[in-house]
């Protein structure tokens, strides 16, 4: 699409580059066959599935009288039931095999009321996601497959984060930090599962990172972006301004800045 440049096609090729094998395969989360297919596919080719991560996601933050039902199913056919369908098919397969990472991008479920204002729909969908996680991880559990839920302290240099201008450059991390801690929760042993977790909080208490290695993920070097996405009232959270944040239809993008603290 025109906000979204190459293809499926185009990033398989840059996986070759690196002296592996890559698989395009075109995939609607909303069509459990495409999934199905996708994973039939995989299988044929490499003969196992070691690892899923759930990223695709549909964003919406506003209101519920602002939300049509439309909306409502769409964000949840591709968030929760899209996760649901993925991992399905993958569990067996990982199961069968003894090994398994089942990774989904969403936040710890949270009972602090406040953080539902403007999300309530977006946040039904994506603890969602983190149920499957936990599922998986529950179903998986002494055979070899694990579960766990990711998700950012802070806004992520995306082209979602630059298409619904999420915010200045400088108060963002790069993308880099989220595919770090992918490679190191796929590297846990098989009793690290089970939980929900914030990037950069996994990375220092899993990991040992300190202020100065965290720096490294930094858009502007000399300036720390607010933990705007943190959840549950955690460290450095500002849930008074995440709460006000409005955005979901990239047609209304103009209104949802005016009448947002983002």
């Amino acid at each position: 699409t025109p906000n979204l440049p190459g293809t499926i096609h185009s990033v398989a090729k840059e996986v070759e580059c690196l002296g592996v094998s890559a698989l395009a395969s075109r995939v609607d989360l909303r069509d459990e066959a495409s999934i199905v297919k996708c994973v039939d596919d995989t299988m044929a080719k490499f003969g196992r599935i070691d690892i899923l991560v759930n990223n695709a996601s549909s964003l919406w933050w506003q209101d519920m009288v602002d939300t049509p039902i439309k909306r409502f199913d769409l964000i949840h056919s591709i968030n929760s039931r899209g996760s649901f369908i993925m991992t399905q098919a993958c569990l067996g397969h990982m199961i069968a095999n003894g090994h398994g990472r089942v990774i989904t991008m969403s936040p710890p479920i949270t009972a602090k009321m406040e953080a539902y204002s403007g999300k309530t729909a977006y946040f039904m969908s994506k603890f969602g996601m983190t149920m499957v996680a936990l599922g998986a991880g529950a179903e998986g559990k002494g055979k070899g497959v694990t579960g766990n839920s990711l998700w950012p302290a802070t806004v992520i240099e995306s082209f979602a984060a630059k298409n619904f201008k999420l915010g200045e450059k400088k108060t963002w991390r790069k993308a880099a930090i989220l595919a770090d801690c992918v490679v190191k929760l796929a590297l846990e042993g098989d009793n690290f599962t089970g939980r929900m977790l914030i990037d950069d909080e996994y990375l220092r208490e899993r990991c040992g990172y300190t202020d100065a290695d965290l720096a490294q993920y930094r858009m502007v070097p000399d300036f720390d972006p607010p933990r705007l996405l943190a959840m549950d009232g955690r460290k450095g959270a500002d849930w008074a301004k995440a709460g006000d944040f409005r955005r979901g239809d990239i047609r209304k993008l103009d209104t949802d800045m005016g009448r947002s603290k983002l």
